[in-house]
């Protein structure tokens, strides 16, 4: 198998549906700023933004998750 066959099997594999899910996280941290700072400016449209997007955010997480599962011992990486 090819280093290139490998590369484009990344995004089905354990280790690229982890590295999903971490980036994913890692926009909450975003969000959360978001939320604190619609809060302290009582921006109810900015709030209702935020929130959405935090939704948006769980749903993808969500989704990686049952992916993750899916996969189980199928990993493409390692043969």
């Amino acid at each position: 198998m090819s280093a290139l066959s490998k590369a484009k099997g990344f995004k089905q594999s354990k280790s690229g549906t982890y590295l999903s899910m971490a980036t994913t996280a890692f926009g909450a941290i975003g969000v959360a700023k978001q939320i604190k700072k619609a809060r302290a400016e009582s921006d109810t449209l900015r709030l209702i933004d935020a929130i959405v997007t935090a939704a948006g955010v769980v749903t993808g997480l969500a989704i990686l998750y049952r992916e993750l599962k899916r996969l189980g011992d199928d990993d493409v990486l390692l043969g």
